[in-house]
């Protein structure tokens, strides 16, 4: 008995070194929690490597599961992909804390994250973290949350988003347009003039 366990233990490690993750599961779990866009089933085939029967089943498998459990998460086939999105039942949370958010001051990453796409937008991500130096995924998230950028398409050959600034964003400046804007592009990626000139949409005066 003892023996046959071993075996097994060994078949799975064998198969989770092959896979490059614990599970399938766990897998499609870190691919999807990767990607901003519905990610189809046959591509998460193709990274994992494993039959399309078994990843379709896997993903509708912890959908339930997260339904099931009522996580603040659930995961939905959406626009020929699947995706991450929050759960409906915690809309009067997320309302609250947008709401709240709008009031804080932002920090000095989104300060130079939103210097970067005004300057230089369109933009991707890619381009904005190249000047920063950073990772700005969390950043982007947040500037989109408190409508200050918005997508404006992608990029034909490698398909990146591109971001630009809003119309809330030149209000909260008080111009009227990007020529409004201070010609200070020439200090990017020395972003330290531009605090003075973004003061407003932190604080929201």
């Amino acid at each position: 008995m003892s023996e046959h366990v071993h075996v097994s233990i060994e078949e799975i490690d064998e198969e989770a070194k092959d896979l490059g993750a614990p599970s399938l599961s766990a897998a499609i779990e870190a691919l999807l929690l990767l990607t901003d866009e519905p990610m189809p089933a046959i591509e998460l085939a193709q990274i994992t490597k494993e039959p399309l029967p078994e990843v379709e089943g896997t993903l509708k498998a912890l959908s339930a599961e997260y339904t099931q459990a009522m996580r603040g998460f659930d995961l939905r086939e959406v626009a020929g992909g699947w995706r991450y999105y929050t759960r409906s039942e915690c809309s009067p949370l997320i309302e609250r804390w947008v709401v709240d958010g709008q009031q804080a001051k932002l920090t000095q990453a989104a300060l130079e994250t939103l210097s970067v796409i005004a300057y230089r937008q369109p933009v991707t991500r890619g381009r904005v973290s190249a000047v920063r130096g950073v990772n700005v995924d969390g950043v982007i998230k947040t500037l989109l949350t408190r409508g200050l950028i918005q997508e404006a398409g992608t990029e034909n050959e490698s398909g990146a988003i591109f971001y630009k600034t809003t119309s809330f964003f030149l209000e909260r400046l008080g111009i009227s347009s990007l020529e409004d804007l201070p010609p200070l592009a020439e200090h990017i990626p020395d972003l330290a003039d531009l605090d003075a000139v973004l003061e407003s949409v932190a604080s929201g005066d």
